[in-house]
């Protein structure tokens, strides 16, 4: 059965693909919007770990709209949580070709979420399961298993370079609004970076 995996080249989305690689034919799949390049780091990562690789691209309207409301709202939760769930639509779309459709999500993750109805409409509507490995492990069991089993580059989210929503968002807030205003928005907060699997 083939999977895609909405993926960032972080932690979780290629623990979430290791997980499931025993049982899918894993593609990963990193949503853009055209705005940078950063989706390079995903592919070099897919091909480090051994995995297929495509790009998906989504709607630069969505990024507006979630970049209006992280601006309003002064955080970027809602933003994020927008970009997210449009990127698992364009995923489960028919024209994708996949049986299964899954992303990084983990049980303690505040944003983004999937909640059991959404996951059933998105089944139900694209004919396509909905998978969350990730979906019973907290941040400490991650922790550990990634610590054990990948390659991992750490630092802040504005030096790391990830194939995520965030970069894109963050580089339109800055066009907007300024460089100042991404600080605004979005925490200080450390981010991974997956160089290779520890076999």
């Amino acid at each position: 059965m083939e999977l895609g995996l909405l993926y960032s080249a972080g932690k979780d989305s290629t623990l979430a693909a290791l997980l499931l690689e025993e049982f899918y034919d894993v593609t990963l799949v990193t949503g853009h919007f055209g705005i940078s390049d950063d989706w390079q780091h995903a592919r070099e990562t897919a091909d480090a770990l051994g995995f297929e690789f495509e790009r998906l691209e989504l709607d630069p309207d969505v990024a507006r709209e979630a970049v209006d409301v992280m601006l309003e709202d002064g955080f970027p939760r809602n933003g994020i949580q927008r970009v997210h769930e449009h990127a698992l639509e364009r995923l489960a779309a028919e024209e994708s070709g996949f049986d299964a459709v899954a992303d990084g999500t983990r049980r303690d993750d505040r944003v983004p979420t999937i909640s059991r109805a959404q996951a059933q409409s998105l089944e139900d509507r694209h004919g396509v399961d909905y998978i969350s490995p990730l979906a019973g492990f907290g941040r400490g069991a991650v922790d550990r298993l990634v610590d054990a089993n990948l390659a991992v580059t750490v630092g802040p989210s504005e030096e790391i370079s990830r194939a995520d929503y965030e970069a894109e968002l963050r580089t339109l807030i800055a066009e907007r609004e300024g460089p100042a205003a991404v600080g605004d928005v979005f925490p200080d907060h450390e981010q991974t970076y997956v160089t290779d699997v520890r076999r």
